[in-house]
């Protein structure tokens, strides 16, 4: 037990900066995933470094190529030493001794073969990472992990320009983290203990400190007739925040389409995430009152601190209850569909609450859908401003003519104003 907890503060410590960025989750899922590189090439070796780097839990690497003389030039993980050994054991190699907590392992055999002869082998992964894969290859692998529920990024280049392309049928996010969002504060809509902790404070103590430190939230409505000083800091924040209860009450029309969307309608074979959004509908047309579960955090203010904690004491009370009517959701929905009732855990549940208003469903078409792109698609990427990009049109050009051709290019040298081909022959990435 005590080793244990000793792994995870040391674990803590060692992902700190990025734990400040994805948080608890985020990290969790990263050390539970399992990650398949098809190609060890540049392209692959520098994506497996940035996942082991950030704690990935286990990584395989399927190459069938031995080290060239080539591949010390644009392959920083392998060194002379390597030359004429197994592609896929030397990358392994260098990926453990960037970070040992990292299970990697290899198998030497050709990416395009293995497609072919095992497409159960992939079933084991949680994500694929393929590079440099021929047309024919990566579009077979796409079936396989679509129908596997797999993400495969696939990612191709040629010298100085190329494409990724993140693909399966569909991506729940819970923790979408959007740049910007107001504060669920349900100003417009405020409870009962809301409601007295407002009433129990005298807007009208003359009393300077106590009336500089009265929370913005309990003076939106009080703040022209009671405001003593124009340089009273905690009226400035009122002002500068009362465009929070202009926002449209309810539910965003995002969430609504989630809430509406076909997979809630739910059997025993549905994700853990359209289990929580059932539970959410009902929750919004019980409990809810037509709301979603409160966050239960405030922002910071000018406040006398006992004023602050109160505030925060109710908000964080709500939420928990909440949270407590979606889990009796949750279980009852379980229950009903065959599921063990404490199958999806009460963290995953809080977590659901507190992000419910920036969830999001990510559907994605598939490979075959975009690839070989004719004459007409190129048209629209050059003519329409909306796909209009440089670098991606000149990528489908090139892929187009690789595709008819069966030739990549191999690389380019930069000189002066010019870009000279040269060589011609199979891309060996």
């Amino acid at each position: 037990m005590a080793a244990a907890a000793a792994a995870a503060a040391e674990a803590k410590t060692k992902y700190d900066r990025q734990l400040r960025i994805w948080g608890d989750q985020g990290q969790a899922a990263l050390e539970n995933a399992s990650i398949c590189l098809l190609t060890c090439g540049p392209t692959g070796s520098e994506a497996l470094k940035n996942l082991v780097l950030g704690g990935i839990g286990s990584v395989t690497v399927v190459d069938g190529s031995k080290v060239e003389l080539s591949d010390l030039g644009n392959n920083f993980l392998l060194d002379v030493g390597c030359l004429g050994q197994s592609r896929a054991k030397s990358i392994c190699l260098f990926l453990k001794e960037l970070n040992d907590a990292v299970k990697a392992k290899f198998i030497e055999e050709s990416p395009v073969s293995l497609i072919d002869t095992n497409p159960s082998f992939f079933s084991q992964f949680t994500v694929v990472v393929a590079t440099q894969l021929p047309e024919g290859s990566l579009l077979k692998l796409d079936g396989i992990c679509r129908k596997a529920n797999i993400v495969l990024v696939a990612a191709r280049s040629y010298g100085l320009t190329g494409l990724v392309r993140v693909n399966l049928k569909e991506h729940n996010v819970i923790e979408s983290k959007p740049d910007h969002f107001l504060d669920d504060l349900r100003l417009h809509n405020p409870w009962a203990e809301l409601k007295e902790f407002a009433k129990s404070i005298d807007i009208n103590d003359k009393d300077p400190v106590v009336h500089k430190h009265t929370p913005y939230i309990v003076m939106l409505d009080l703040i022209r007739n009671h405001m003593l000083n124009f340089d009273e800091e905690n009226y400035k924040e009122a002002v500068e925040s009362s465009y929070k209860v202009s926002v449209t009450p309810g539910i965003s029309d995002e969430i609504c389409q989630i809430i509406d969307d076909s997979s809630a309608k739910v059997n025993s074979s549905s994700s853990d995430f359209w289990v929580l959004v059932v539970a959410l509908k009902e929750f919004i047309a019980n409990e809810g009152n037509g709301e979603l579960p409160l966050e239960g955090t405030i922002p910071d203010m000018t406040s006398l601190t006992e004023y602050y904690v109160s505030l925060q004491k109710i908000y964080q009370a709500k939420a928990e209850f909440d949270c407590l009517a979606m889990e009796h959701h949750v279980k009852d929905i379980l229950k009903r569909i065959g599921r063990d009732p404490d199958s999806i855990s009460r963290t995953f549940i809080k977590a659901f609450c507190k992000n419910a208003r920036k969830l999001r469903v990510c559907r994605y078409r598939s490979m075959e859908e975009f690839s070989s792109p004719v004459l007409s698609e190129v048209q629209k990427y050059f003519t329409h401003e909306d796909y209009w990009s440089v670098s991606f049109t000149l990528h489908l050009l090139i892929n187009l003519f690789s595709f008819l051709h069966w030739k990549f290019l191999r690389s380019y040298t930069l000189t002066g104003a010019s870009l000279v081909a040269n060589s011609m022959c199979p891309l060996q990435m």
